[in-house]
């Protein structure tokens, strides 16, 4: 296919995706590095309760609660 039908297709509200290999795309900027982190017991028990709550992990309410705090630093 040609970059104008493709186009065409896309400018007339077409589901493109099927035409699209999406095997190696990335979003720069968001990729990921291990760390590791030391927290007191408490504080586990603690992020535990909430994550439980929520229904979500450990580390996703970690990630929730730093996202969230960087996002207030930066407006």
């Amino acid at each position: 296919m040609k970059a104008d039908e493709f186009d065409t297709r896309f400018d007339n509200g077409e589901d493109i995706t099927n035409l699209l290999d999406l095997s190696q795309a990335n979003h720069p900027g968001y990729e990921q590095t291990r760390v590791d982190v030391d927290f007191p017991i408490w504080m586990l028990e603690a992020l535990d309760q909430e994550a439980k709550r929520l229904g979500v992990t450990r580390q996703a309410i970690i990630k929730l609660w730093i996202a969230d705090h960087l996002a207030t630093l930066s407006h």
